[in-house]
């Protein structure tokens, strides 16, 4: 496989992880706070999340994500691939600021642009 094929590899797993991440956290907020002050609490959110199509594609995008994943281990060395997983943390907090509205400070911000920097520099080593 070609090293364009496998980043693009690479990042259809990240984007289908984001894609997971923001579906669980939008079923979840449907859900509302968890209580875990007694055991019937912990029924009802157990079946809420499992009756929620919100968490539950969420969690099956994770399940294709990690599928593709492990197709690109089985063709990149990990040293190469796993430094692109910084490029989640970006994603979704560029997505949690403008798709979920989330206050972002700017020491997020430079976090972000840090680890930007830092995958481009693996990526090339």
């Amino acid at each position: 496989m070609s090293l364009t094929s496998s980043i693009l590899l690479i990042l259809l797993s990240i984007f289908i992880a984001v894609g997971g991440q923001l579906l669980l956290k939008v079923g979840i907020n449907r859900l509302g706070v968890v209580n875990f002050g007694s055991l019937n609490a912990l029924k009802l959110f157990f079946f809420g999340v499992i009756k929620s199509p919100m968490v539950m594609t969420g969690l099956f995008l994770y399940i294709v994500s990690a599928a593709i994943w492990l197709i690109v281990l089985s063709v990149v060395d990990l040293s190469f691939a796993y430094p692109f997983l910084g490029f989640t943390y970006v994603m979704v907090l560029v997505l949690s600021k403008f798709i979920l509205k989330e206050d972002v400070n700017p020491i997020r911000w430079i976090g972000t642009v840090i680890i930007t920097i830092g995958v481009i520099v693996l990526s090339r080593a």
